[in-house]
Order: C-alpha cells, then structure tokens, then sequence
C-alpha cells in the first residue's frame, strides 16, 4: 500500500500541491491512503479525487481575507521585506468578544465548504482511499487522527479546519467537549500513522528545508517574538516525527521518500500571498521532477 503524508505550513502547501501533482500526474503514483497535517489536510481531498486544476486554483487565489474573518496582525512592506506587526484594534475587538485566541479563521470554514461539495465528499467515502487528518486535543492532551470513514460531511469538514486552525493565531474549535487545535502542534509530519494505517511505501512532503540556513532577525514586537517561538517548537515537532516516522518505517520495512523544500519559502507562513503561492506551486511540480530524475538509474549505452 501506497500512502501520501503532507506536513503543516501554511501558505508553503502550495509548495506541497506541485510536489503532489507531479507524484500524481508525472509518475503516475496511486495512492492508498491520504494523511495530512494543517495546510496537508486542506490539499489531500482534492488530490484524492484527482482534482489537481481545482485545488491549484484555490491555492492560487487565496489572501488574508479568504482565510481570517478577524485577521490579528497587519503585513507592512518595508526595503523589500514583510513586516509583521500587530492588529491592536482586531485583538481587542476579539478579546471583548470573549474569543481566547487572537484571530478568527471562520471564512477558512466558508472556504473549506466551498472547495469540498457534499458529492465530492460522497464519492470519496464511497471509494477505497483512506482521507485522514490530524487535529490536536488540547482538552485530552493527545493527537488524533480523523479518517473520512468516520464522520458526515459537516464534521469532515469541521475536521480538516480544526486541523489547520494555527492557535492562538485562528480559531480555537470546542467539539465533544473538547478544545481542538492545528494537528501540527503534536504531529507536524504524520508518517507513523500512514504506517499504522498499513502503509508499505511513503511518500512524505515537509515543509522545511532539510538544514536549517538562517538566524533570525530579533523580535521586533510581540507577535513576531511568538511566531518565533512556535517555529522552534514545531522545528522540534517536526524532527522528532521524521525520527519516529524512520524507526517505525525500519521495524515494519516500509519505504520513506521524504521531499524537503530545497530554499526557504518565506519567514511567516501565516501571509497568503496569491502571485507567490502560484510560484511556490510550480517550483514544488519542478523540485519533484527533477529529484526523481536525479534519482533514476542511467541507462547503459547499447553498443552496436
């Protein structure tokens, strides 16, 4: 069995939406189960279905707005670079509301329902594909793993939001009784589950470049000083969960093609900017492709 694991990133999923559509479209992978993690779990459905075209469109046209219905910051553009400083009227406007997060994402859910009709959904979980996503029980304290076998179409839904709901950026779901968050907050790159699930081959897009090449910058204001610290947490997430995933992966002979970003996206995978998401898209379909050039095997020459 074939599996699909993409990680958390935000805005970097269009990245992984190239990635995918060359495995899907260029080497003609067919995959048995689908496991996605934040911006992993809003691409898998589509790539499921094979509606490559509709989810690169989405992809290719989404800003602040078809993300946050209260946005907690504002993006400055100052000597070429994003400058992110915080929305003190949105924040408080939020605070009075008596919201425990910063932000809403509420037009993400619009968005998600939207992309997703209920007859996609349908034959979905008709079918013999596995659509898992990872969503965090912050209320448990533990990380679950949501399959569309399991669930309606508005709880799917609200599952594949929850798991890219990035708190206390966006919105902090209550469901069952329990508070729910980005499933990248306890499992960023999902590949121990794909194995669980059966999984015999992996392939998985982090997104990340494989070693670290910058330093950052000092914070400038507070909400740049937390985005810092949430990216070296889930760094430290994310490394951990390729360990595990390799160990589980030796112990039950699975393969692992792990495809890393080659150059560092952005700082802030919380600006949604359409002409660079639509450029990360096709850099990811050419990153793919010419990695698994690299790696095939140079045919002898025939001597006549």
């Amino acid at each position: 069995m074939k599996a699909l694991v993409i990680s958390g990133g935000g805005s970097k999923g269009a990245f992984a939406g190239g990635v995918a559509q060359y495995l899907i479209e260029g080497l003609d992978r067919e995959y048995d189960i689908f496991v996605g993690t934040s911006t992993g779990s809003l691409l898998i459905s589509h790539l499921a279905l094979g509606k490559i075209d509709k989810i690169r469109t989405i992809y290719s046209n989404v800003n602040q707005k078809s993300i946050f219905s209260n946005c907690p910051f504002k993006i400055k553009r100052r000597h070429g670079a994003d400058i992110i400083t915080m929305n003190h009227r949105n924040i408080i406007k939020n605070f009075i509301k008596g919201s425990k997060t910063f932000g809403e994402s509420e037009n993400l859910r619009k968005l998600i329902r939207n992309s997703i009709t209920i007859e996609e959904f349908n034959e979905l979980k008709e079918g013999i594909k596995d659509i898992v996503v990872t969503v965090s029980n912050l209320s448990l304290n533990q990380v679950e793993y949501k399959s569309i076998n399991d669930f309606t179409y508005d709880e799917f839904l609200d599952w594949i939001w929850i798991s890219a709901n990035y708190t206390p950026f966006m919105s902090l779901v209550r469901k069952n009784g329990c508070e729910y968050a980005d499933g990248g907050l306890g499992s960023l790159v999902p590949i121990e589950e794909a194995i669980h699930r059966g999984a015999t081959e992996v392939d998985v897009v982090v997104l990340h470049t494989e070693v670290s090449y910058y330093n950052k910058m000092p914070s400038r204001n507070p909400f740049e000083l937390l985005t810092s610290m949430f990216t070296f947490v889930l760094d430290r997430i994310e490394n951990q969960n390729i360990r595990i995933g390799k160990l589980v992966a030796n112990q039950k002979d699975a393969i692992i093609n792990l495809y890393y970003t080659p150059a560092i996206l952005t700082t802030n995978s919380l600006i949604f900017d359409k002409e660079k998401m639509t450029r990360w898209w096709k850099r990811g379909y050419l990153y793919a492709k010419n990695k698994n050039a690299e790696s095939m095997p140079i045919q002898p020459e025939i001597q006549e």
